[in-house]
């Protein structure tokens, strides 16, 4: 009769025969992600369609590009590089903003490189690491509407990306403050921007940067703009399996190796400072004083 054994006690055993043999980097694949890696020899980095600039997909090429996805490679690097796996072959996986989540959590992608805001209510069910990005809601709206506060938006139409904070930002705000909007769900950032510029809403509310990364990628980027105080405060971090603690330990080390050694900091300049797909135009976008405070004492641990 055969027997075979649980997957956690067959790490065990594995563990026991690394140790015997002396093979230390045995050590630190000992975890469901890790475990996944190793035996497939393949890390799968999920990315988005229309997050500019931080994962997108270019129009000329058709390959998935940006900052959060050039973090991400760092990221597998420094994993190929722990597991001594001679090569690490990268996979991708197109997601949105409503199945990034599960994607995560089911195992079928490893990283999700994208525009992601760490927060308490996703973190019951992802990881982060380091934030990458701080940013918050704005307005997206044509150039010549003159509003330029929340209270400008009052009966308006106001879409935003479905499964995002700053959708449930302007629900509460709209709530709280009796504005009496009409709150309109977009499947993804690229058709909310369409509404906006069909007339079909009167703004569009996400993180301000990715509003002027997506204006710079229309025909015309001078027929919009970005109005109106910061609704939230948004850490974007990569997101990452909960379940493994290894894993996450080995992203923690490379990101804080990376900002520490201001290779982040090259490719912060790369993609918001630098001509960039699919126009090969700038988004002129300084680091921001909150990023820049952050990099500091670079930590996964955020408010709220």
């Amino acid at each position: 009769m055969h027997t075979f054994a649980a997957p956690r006690t067959r790490r065990f055993l594995t563990l026991a025969l690394c140790l015997a043999a002396g093979f230390l980097p045995c050590l630190s694949w000992a975890g469901p992600v890790l475990d996944r890696i190793r035996a497939n020899g393949e890390i799968t980095l999920a990315h988005r369609e229309s997050s500019v600039p931080f994962s997108y997909v270019d129009k000329e090429s058709l390959k998935p590009v940006g900052y959060a996805l050039d973090i991400c490679r760092r990221l597998a690097e420094a994993v190929s590089r722990q597991l001594a796996l001679p090569k690490l072959n990268t996979r991708y996986l197109l997601v949105t903003p409503a199945n990034r989540m599960a994607v995560i959590e089911e195992g079928q992608a490893d990283l999700e490189c994208g525009s992601t805001t760490n927060n308490a209510e996703r973190r019951e069910k992802v990881a982060f690491t380091i934030p990458h990005y701080i940013t918050g809601a704005r307005f997206l709206v044509q150039a010549d509407m003159p509003a330029t506060q929340i209270s400008d938006f009052r009966g308006k139409r106001v879409v935003s990306t479905k499964g995002t904070t700053p959708l449930k930002a302007i629900i509460r705000a709209n709530t709280d403050h009796l504005l009496g909007m009409q709150i309109l769900e977009a499947p993804d950032h690229a058709k909310a921007v369409e509404m906006v510029e069909r007339g079909e809403a009167d703004a569009f509310v996400m993180d301000d940067v990715l509003l002027y990364g997506l204006a710079s990628a229309r025909p015309d980027p001078s027929k919009l703009k970005v109005v109106g105080k910061f609704l939230t405060i948004e850490p974007l971090a990569i997101v990452l399996n909960k379940n493994d603690p290894e894993f996450k330990r080995i992203v923690d080390n490379e990101m804080k190796r990376l900002i520490v050694s201001r290779e982040a900091h090259a490719l912060y300049e790369r993609w918001f400072m630098q001509p960039i797909p699919p126009h090969s135009k700038p988004l002129n976008l300084p680091m921001n004083f909150l990023l820049r405070d952050f990099w500091k004492y670079p930590t996964d641990q955020v408010p709220g």
